[in-house]
């Protein structure tokens, strides 16, 4: 567990009092322990104050007008994560990556990899992710009880973004595994254990000698998959480098399946335990693509996010200086009652543009958890499109589901928060 110390020289406007409260309440968020329901922190949190100051030295915002703010705006960079939150990674041993990049570096890479998540591309994508989710499906009834996030989450989006990439389908488990350890070392360096940390520094010369590997193999018999696309773009110049182009690879495979494995998690377990959502969802499946945003907001697969200030900028009454940097605490955001009505329930229509506004309503706000601006996420539609495709399959082929434990375990991580499994019963419609 972290004990956060709160540097002496920063007070809330409250006060020592408050200060003292404020680091008690991260104390209690970072506690692996608390990763079941960090969202009652975040509630005191948000009544305490909108920033705090965070072990790692950085503010946390909790408000959603400040965390859209902090990600939308050009002048607040992602290119000072690594030393911010890792400065124990060994120089050099993580390849450049287009997230921890700015214009005009990250315009280049960023648009060299869009190819492979265009509207077309990902379109084209729903008939193999339609027979890869009744696979799955196929195996789960007849299991009858089984862990859905082993049988169901990480294999739907790993096997899709393995199969963009180039990764053949008997390296997944191997590659499942560096990516998982990677995934956990997104966590600032203070809140991982020795241990964690030491699998980190191991697993990424493994992982990234295996794309090399690939690369190789694809100069040699270039494919249609995207590492090919991408090699190829390599030898034609400098617009790609071999270091970049290791990077890119390692980043598109975790980021283009470890959240959504925790947006198949952590939705199935809110349609769980909100059995009157999944009769809404059963008696009108157009509610469907609203309710993967739903799920989205409700329970986000990314927690928080980083950004430097690249000019003098303010945030809640305090000014950040040049270099500077702040947290974005995304699921706080998330369940901001200045930004939604009864921020804490679970309401799959939330979402639904068909429905009438009433007078005088607000508008529903944008969740947070694809970020905002140039950093929006790359995959997002193809995060979209298999969690309704795995929906509407669900609906159509399960008849009852039931949730086999009332707490079931959840992985270590912060950053990238899920479920570590999900036991569960499905019967067959």
């Amino acid at each position: 567990m972290v004990t956060v110390h709160p540097p002496h020289s920063t007070q809330t406007a409250e006060g020592p009092a408050a200060t003292d409260r404020s680091a008690a309440l991260l104390t209690e968020l970072f506690d692996p322990a608390n990763r079941h329901d960090p969202y009652s922190i975040y509630v005191r949190m948000r009544a305490l104050g909108p920033l705090h100051d965070g072990p790692f030295g950085l503010p946390l915002a909790t408000d959603h007008a400040d965390c859209s703010a902090i990600l939308a705006n050009l002048d607040w960079g992602h290119d000072r994560e690594p030393e911010q939150l890792h400065p124990t990674m060994p120089v050099g041993a993580f390849p450049t990556t287009f997230l921890w990049m700015e214009p005009p570096d990250h315009t280049r890479l960023r648009g060299l990899v869009t190819k492979g998540f265009t509207p077309r591309v990902v379109a084209g994508l729903r008939p193999r992710i339609e027979a890869l989710v009744d696979e799955l499906l196929d195996t789960a009834l007849r299991a009858g009880e089984f862990d859905l996030i082993e049988t169901i989450a990480y294999p739907l989006p790993l096997t899709v973004v393995c199969e963009i990439l180039g990764v053949p389908a008997a390296d997944h488990p191997q590659v499942q595994v560096w990516s998982q350890a990677l995934a956990r070392a997104f966590d600032p360096d203070v809140l991982m254990t020795s241990e964690a940390l030491a699998a980190r520094n191991a697993v990424i010369p493994d992982f990234l000698g295996y794309f090399r590997e690939l690369v190789e193999r694809a100069r040699r018999e270039p494919g249609d998959d995207l590492i090919s696309q991408l090699a190829i773009v390599e030898e034609a110049g400098d617009r790609l480098t071999a270091d970049e182009l290791f990077g890119t690879c390692v980043t598109l495979l975790i980021a283009g399946h470890e959240t959504t494995v925790n947006l198949v998690g952590n939705g199935m377990l809110a349609l769980l335990r909100h059995p009157d959502q999944l009769a809404l969802l059963r008696a009108n499946p157009d509610l469907v693509a609203p309710a993967v945003e739903e799920m989205l907001r409700y329970d986000s697969p990314i927690h928080m996010n980083t950004r430097a200030a690249k000019r003098a900028m303010t945030v809640a009454g305090r000014t950040f200086a040049p270099g500077d940097g702040a947290v974005a605490l995304i699921a706080c955001a998330n369940r901001d009652p200045a930004a939604y009505d009864d921020p804490e329930l679970f309401d799959v229509t939330r979402f639904d543009r068909s429905r009438p506004v009433a007078p005088g309503a607000r508008p529903v706000s944008r969740h947070l958890s694809f970020s905002l601006g140039h950093h929006y996420c790359l995959g997002a539609p193809l995060a979209l499109l298999e969690m309704d495709i795995l929906l509407h399959a669900v609906l159509r082929r399960v008849a009852t589901m039931d949730l086999l434990t009332d707490t079931p375990p959840y992985k270590p991580n912060m950053l990238i928060r899920g479920l570590a499994a999900l036991p569960t019963r499905f019967h067959a419609a």
